[in-house]
C-alpha cells in the first residue's frame, strides 16, 4: 500500500522505545504502537461527526451547566456542582428538571441525555453505563404519562399570559419562603434586586415583541434603542426566519411598561453593548454571556411560580400572550403579525385569533346568568 494512502491522524509517528522501537524488546514495542494509537483513536469520533452534532452536544452541555446552576441555588443545595459531576444521582435530576422545570418534551430530553453523555466522555469524564440507563429508566414515565400526551408537551399552542398575569409577575414578593418539609436550606432566601430588574425586563420585553425564547436571548443592548415614544427593538433572527423591527410603546401603568423596565435594568446592570440579557447569580453578581433561550423560559415560569399563578407559564406564553391581548383590544390583525413576525395566512397565528375573538361577546355574556 503507498504510504500517500495512511491517514497521519490515526497513524502519527511511533515514539521510540529505548532510542528505537524496532530494536526493544516485542512487549516495549507493542506498548509504544498501542499508546501512540490510542489517543488519536478516542478522538476519532469527535472529529467525524458532523458540524451540527458537534454544536448541539455543545448546546446540551451549556443547557447542563444551567441545571448545575438552577440545583446551586440556596433554596435548594447552596453549592454549585463541577461541570464534570456526571453521575447517576445528577442526571437523573438533569432529567426530572427538563421534565418539571424546563418543560422539554420527551424528545429534547433524550437528545440532551445523549449530548451531555458524549460531551462529558469527549472532555475524559468516565460516563458509566449505569447513570445513563438511569437516566433513560427515568425518561420512560415521562413519556407514558397520560397527562403529558394530554397535554401534547412539545406541540400545540402555549398557555397565553395575561395582563393581569404580568402585573402580578412584576410585583411579586421578592422574597422565596422556606420550604415546607424535607429541606436543605435553612432560611427564607429573597431574589437578587439585580435578578428581579432583569426578570422584569425580560417578562414584559418579551410579551411586548411577541418573542419566542431564542429571539429574547438573542437581543442586544445596541438592537434596543429608546425615543420619546417607547423603544425600537431590532428582533434576531433565528432558525432561518427573517429578523424584524418593531417599536414598542410606553405602558400605560408603570409596574407593567417594558420601556421603564428595560430602561431600569440596563442603568442598575450597566450595559452599554453585548447581550440585553444576561445571568445574575444568587448573591446579585451580573454574568458577562448571555442568557440562553432555556434561561429565558426558566425566567418566565419562575416568575408566575413566584407570583402564585395557578396557571403554568412557559417563554412561549409571552408570544401568545401579546397576540391574544392585541385582538381582544381590538388592534388589526396585520399589525399584530408584524409585531410577532408571523406569516401572512400562518394558521398558527389564525388559532391565536380565534381564540381571542371566541371570548368576546360570548353568548353567555351579560344575560342574566
Amino acid at each position: 500500500m503507498s504510504e500517500d494512502l495512511v491517514d497521519d491522524e490515526l497513524l502519527p509517528a511511533l515514539p521510540a522505545v529505548g532510542g528505537d522501537v524496532a530494536g526493544a524488546g516485542p512487549d516495549a514495542a507493542s506498548a509504544a504502537v498501542l499508546a501512540a494509537l490510542d489517543t488519536p483513536a478516542r478522538r476519532h469520533p469527535d472529529d467525524v461527526r458532523p458540524a451540527k452534532t458537534r454544536a448541539g452536544y455543545a448546546r446540551d452541555w451549556a443547557v447542563w451547566g444551567e441545571y448545575l446552576d438552577w440545583l446551586a441555588a440556596p433554596e435548594r443545595t447552596g453549592h454549585r456542582l463541577p461541570d464534570t459531576s456526571v453521575e447517576t444521582g445528577t442526571l437523573v435530576g438533569f432529567v426530572v428538571w427538563l421534565d418539571r422545570v424546563a418543560e422539554a418534551a420527551p424528545a429534547t430530553i433524550e437528545r440532551r441525555i445523549t449530548g451531555v453523555t458524549a460531551e462529558a466522555r469527549r472532555r475524559g469524564v468516565q460516563v458509566s453505563k449505569e447513570t445513563t440507563l438511569a437516566a433513560r429508566r427515568a425518561l420512560t414515565p415521562i413519556r407514558l404519562d397520560p397527562d403529558r400526551l394530554r397535554a401534547g408537551r412539545g406541540r400545540g399552542r402555549a398557555v397565553a399570559s395575561t395582563p393581569a398575569q404580568l402585573r402580578a409577575m412584576t410585583t411579586a414578593d421578592p422574597l422565596v419562603p422556606r420550604p415546607v418539609g424535607p429541606r436543605r436550606r435553612r432560611r427564607d432566601y429573597e431574589v437578587p434586586e439585580l435578578a428581579r430588574l432583569r426578570d422584569r425586563a425580560l417578562t414584559l420585553l418579551s410579551f411586548a415583541v411577541a418573542g419566542r425564547a431564542s429571539e429574547v436571548s438573542g437581543l442586544d443592548v445596541g438592537g434596543i434603542v429608546p425615543d420619546a415614544g417607547g423603544l425600537h427593538v431590532a428582533v434576531p433572527s433565528v432558525k432561518g426566519r427573517p429578523g424584524r423591527d418593531v417599536v414598542v410603546a410606553y405602558g400605560r401603568h408603570e409596574e407593567t411598561c417594558p420601556v421603564r423596565a428595560w430602561l431600569a435594568w440596563r442603568a442598575a446592570a450597566g450595559l452599554d453593548g453585548g447581550p440585553a440579557f444576561r445571568p445574575v447569580d444568587q448573591w446579585g453578581r451580573l454574568g458577562t454571556g448571555r442568557l440562553s433561550p432555556d434561561g429565558c423560559r426558566i425566567v418566565i415560569t419562575r416568575t408566575a411560580e413566584r407570583a402564585g399563578l395557578e396557571t403554568r407559564l412557559t417563554g412561549h406564553s409571552q408570544r401568545a400572550g401579546l397576540i391574544t391581548a392585541g385582538i381582544k383590544a381590538g388592534k388589526r390583525p396585520d399589525k399584530v403579525r408584524a409585531q410577532s413576525g408571523h406569516a401572512a395566512g400562518s394558521p398558527v397565528f389564525e388559532g391565536y385569533v380565534r381564540d381571542a375573538r371566541a371570548r368576546e361577546d360570548a353568548a353567555t355574556d351579560d344575560i342574566g346568568l
